[in-house]
C-alpha cells in the first residue's frame, strides 16, 4: 500500500511539474530554478531534451546522497527519473496558451505544486530539491524557502545566457514556485526528513 501511494504521489507531482514546464515555461523560454532550470538552459541553448539533462546533472547530487544519507537517495531517485521522463514525454507540447507574464505565474504554480506534493510525501525530483532538503534539515528552515534561494542563483545564470526578458519573467516564475512549494509543505516545516 505504501509503495502504491508513493507511486501515485510521484505520478501526480511529476504531471504537475511537466505541465508547468512544457505548457507554460518552454513556449516563452522561461526558467525554473535548480537542476530543472539548468536542464532548461541546456535545452534552449543546445536542443538537448531537458529531462535527459536533468538526469545527467543529478548524478553528482545523487552520488553525494548515496554517501551522506541513503534514505534521501532512495526517496528521490524514482521521483527524479519519472519526472524527467514525463518532462521529455510532453516536450512536444510547446504551444503558448496565454500571455508570457500569466504563463510565468501559472507555470510557477504548477511546478511549485508538483514539487510540493512530492516533498510533502518525502520524495522529490532530486537534483537541487534534494540539496535543498539537506540544507533545510541543516539550517532548520522551510524547504520551499531553501529551494527559492537556489532557484534565484540559477535564474541569474539564465538571464546572463539567454535574455533579460527570460530573467525577469523567470524571477516571477520562481517566486510562484517558492510560494506554492512552501504552501504545500507548510505543515511539514518542522519535520525532519529521513
Amino acid at each position: 500500500m505504501f509503495f502504491l501511494k508513493k507511486m501515485l504521489v510521484i505520478f501526480i507531482g511529476s504531471s504537475f511539474l511537466s505541465i508547468g514546464i512544457n505548457f507554460f515555461l518552454v513556449p516563452f523560454e522561461l526558467l525554473d530554478g535548480g537542476i530543472i532550470g539548468i536542464g532548461l538552459i541546456i535545452n534552449y541553448l543546445t536542443g538537448i531534451q531537458a529531462g535527459f539533462s536533468i538526469i545527467i546533472l543529478s548524478i553528482p547530487i545523487f552520488t553525494l546522497a548515496w554517501f551522506i544519507n541513503r534514505s534521501y537517495f532512495y526517496n528521490s531517485l524514482h521521483g527524479m527519473l519519472f519526472s524527467s521522463f514525463i518532462i521529455d514525454l510532453f516536450a512536444a507540447s510547446h504551444t503558448p496558451f496565454i500571455h508570457p507574464v500569466l504563463s510565468s505565474i501559472v507555470g510557477g504554480i504548477f511546478v511549485g505544486v508538483g514539487i510540493g506534493i512530492m516533498l510533502r510525501f518525502d520524495t522529490s525530483t532530486g537534483g537541487t530539491d534534494l540539496l535543498a532538503q539537506f540544507l533545510s534539515k541543516l539550517f532548520k528552515i522551510n524547504v520551499g524557502f531553501m529551494i527559492f534561494i537556489i532557484d534565484s542563483l540559477v535564474i541569474a545564470l539564465g538571464g546572463l545566457l539567454i535574455s533579460k526578458d527570460t530573467f525577469l519573467l523567470s524571477c516571477v516564475t520562481i517566486i510562484f514556485v517558492g510560494l506554492s512549494t512552501s504552501l504545500c509543505t507548510w505543515k511539514n516545516r518542522h519535520k525532519v526528513y529521513p
